[in-house]
């Protein structure tokens, strides 16, 4: 199963096909008859951006599959369940509805009860070389897991970051994709199986601004993959793992109802982004640092900004009509109201209750997951850090 990034792209013949979809000044824009997306900043100023019929659904996609919960998740209303968890990153939840938290320096999963409970290890990752942003990153269990069993894990690791596979009592995980260069910063790390069954990661430049324009890196972009690794069916071109580029480092992850990606995305010196995630669209880093010109429909603009003090953000989550970007920097969570696509003014919850925000992620019964990241060395600590709060669904039982 062991899948390498650029082999994979040279034998795809990357470099043609993307330039083709994406890169080429004279390609064609957006299809005639797309709506207008506005384009929201904090401060609620507004533009368009186009988006293409379809929303940026992959072409076998479905409806995402919505929380057993009832209700939005009630932000007044949260409790602590876990605490002491080190530079806690990835969350992924098991059928059952208990979770899996990734700790990122130590390469440990831990298992955290759907109610909240003493986080035990269940696993640890065997060859993940922390440093700098690296460690163990995202974690994503398998649609199928009742059947399978597989958890995915993106990490870092001594050469490259990487994702494997791997049963919980079973210690030695099986490569999935391999050749994603590694840095002190932007090493991506989401990751996340989408509406269609296919797996998504989002990647980071690693330092490498070029990177994300290169067609043969798969640094700077959204890959779309199998369950076991290789290039899905229906991506921009046949044979390529690559969904979408110019990406500086993406963290956050989404579907709405209708099975459009919001991909949630960190900014230089001036903004973050949310974007929405059509297959083969350019969203122009390092050209481009959010909003700016698209060369001709080249780029791709997003849909909300913030400035970087404010946001930093890292995780993504749709609940209802609201996403939920987890903030960093800006130590707050953001809800963006969501509507046929389109998103209204963000407004900030909880802003410096918890410090710095890594991940936010919608449990099986609807509630709202978050996890603080003050361990992560650049944090100001807090007794109990690193936590886990959970906002139940209103209605929920």
């Amino acid at each position: 199963m062991r899948k390498n990034a650029s082999r994979i792209a040279a034998a795809a013949g990357l470099t043609v096909l993307l330039t083709a979809c994406a890169g080429d000044p004279a390609a064609p824009g957006p299809a005639s008859g797309a709506a207008a997306t506005p384009v929201v900043t904090a401060g609620g100023a507004s533009a368009s951006a186009s988006q293409a019929p379809g929303g940026g659904r992959s072409p076998a996609a479905t409806s995402a599959p919505a929380p057993s919960g009832t209700g939005t998740p009630d932000l007044g209303a949260g409790e602590e369940i876990a605490t002491g968890i080190r530079a806690p990153w990835g969350l992924a939840f098991l059928p059952g509805g208990d979770a899996l938290v990734a700790e990122r320096d130590s390469g440990r999963v831990l298992r955290v009860p759907a109610r909240g409970g003493q986080p035990r290890e269940v696993y640890r990752v065997p060859g993940v070389a922390p440093g700098g942003e690296g460690g163990l990153l995202g974690l994503a269990v398998s649609p199928g897991y009742d059947e399978d069993r597989y958890v995915y894990a993106y990490f870092t690791a001594a050469s490259d970051n990487r994702i494997v596979r791997f049963r919980l009592d079973d210690a030695t995980p099986e490569p999935v994709f391999e050749g994603i260069a590694k840095s002190g910063i932007h090493n991506g790390g989401r990751i996340a199986f989408g509406p269609d069954g296919m797996l998504y990661a989002g990647t980071g430049d690693a330092g490498e601004r070029g990177a994300s324009q290169n067609p043969d890196s798969p640094n700077g972009k959204i890959l779309r993959l199998t369950p076991e690794g290789d290039p899905a069916p229906g991506n921009p071109r046949e044979g390529s793992a690559v969904y979408s580029l110019g990406h500086r480092n993406v963290q956050g992850l989404a579907w709405d109802a209708r099975g459009r990606l919001f991909a949630i995305e960190f900014g230089q010196n001036t903004v973050d982004e949310v974007n929405l995630i059509e297959p083969g669209r350019n969203y122009g880093w390092p050209e481009v640092e959010g909003k700016g010109d698209s060369d001709g429909g080249r780029f791709t603009d997003p849909l909300v900004t913030w400035p970087t003090d404010e946001a930093s953000p890292s995780g993504a989550a749709i609940a209802g009509n609201t996403l939920y970007v987890a903030a960093l920097r800006g130590e707050r969570l953001w809800t963006v109201p969501l509507s046929d696509g389109r998103t209204g003014e963000p407004r900030a919850e909880l802003s410096g209750r918890y410090g710095r925000l890594r991940t936010v992620a919608v449990a099986p019964d609807g509630a709202l997951w978050l996890t603080t990241s003050n361990t992560d060395g650049r944090g100001d600590v807090r007794d109990g850090d690193d936590r886990i709060l959970r906002y139940p669904a209103t209605g929920s039982r």
